[in-house]
């Protein structure tokens, strides 16, 4: 199976382990990640406001390389997934804004949303099933307990993101458990970690990391994995004292080619 890939700016740079095990483990499961040629940044953020065009017309380029191409287009980074995701929701029940992009984009010729977007965990769960990756796994992570940190940005808004129940997910314990691990379950795993105000107040954004890490802890973890480079940044920060890992890294480890 073949997708289309967009990996995003921090990919490349800042957390290179999210992405090099993406591509090792996809290798893997029988899955070629194909990166969207010459994409550029998401802009990082989605604005609401429909007269804000042209930060989102790299990610309008990129659901159109996939669309053209007859893939889904698959995305790691939470953030860029938020961005991409939402941009696409937009094209497809937004005339005023759908309008005004394909104006920016005539000489690519249209674009109306027509792309299907996973993020790369959903892409596990739909497309390859966490039964095949049971199957791959070649190094069980029995006896491990792993607690899944979402953050805020892959679970919201849920009318749009639709990855699943924001209050009570299950996606990333599936998977833990795919693994072979004890999947810890806490209440702060779907709370911001403060990650856009650490430099305007970075005593909040700390006290928000340290909440989480420490609920974890309460029950149990021993590790705390996520899909944000953001997120984890601003939990190693803030002085986790349990090692914080990209998804990526574990699937990599249990499939054997970490």
């Amino acid at each position: 199976m073949k997708v289309s890939y967009f990996p995003g700016c921090t990919l490349k740079n800042k957390a290179k382990d999210l992405d090099l095990y993406a591509y090792k483990s996809a290798e893997a499961l029988g899955v070629t990640l194909e990166e969207i040629e010459n994409w550029q940044c998401c802009g990082g953020v989605f604005t609401t406001a429909n007269n804000e065009i042209a930060t989102k017309l790299s990610s309008v380029r990129a659901l159109k390389y996939a669309s053209d191409r007859g893939q889904p287009l698959v995305t790691v980074c939470s953030a860029c997934h938020n961005v991409i995701k939402q941009t696409n929701h937009a094209m497809q029940t937004n005339k005023e804004f759908s309008d005004k992009v394909n104006r920016y984009m005539a000489a690519d010729g249209g674009y109306a949303g027509e792309a299907e977007v996973y993020h790369y965990l959903e892409m596990l769960r739909d497309l390859v099933g966490f039964d095949k990756v049971k199957e791959a796994v070649v190094n069980s992570l029995k006896g491990k307990k792993i607690a899944a940190y979402y953050g805020c940005l892959l679970l919201r808004p849920n009318k749009v993101m639709r990855m699943d129940d924001p209050e009570n997910p299950t996606i990333m314990e599936d998977f833990i458990r795919a693994l072979g691990a004890e999947a810890v379950v806490y209440a702060r795993r779907n709370e911001c970690c403060g990650g856009y105000i650490s430099v305007e107040s970075p005593d909040s954004a700390k006290r928000n990391s340290n909440a989480i890490v420490e609920n974890a802890k309460a029950a149990g973890a021993e590790m705390i994995i996520t899909a944000c480079p953001l997120c984890k940044y601003n939990l190693v920060k803030n002085g986790a004292d349990i090692p914080v890992v990209y998804f990526t890294e574990l699937l990599a480890e249990a499939l054997g080619v970490k």
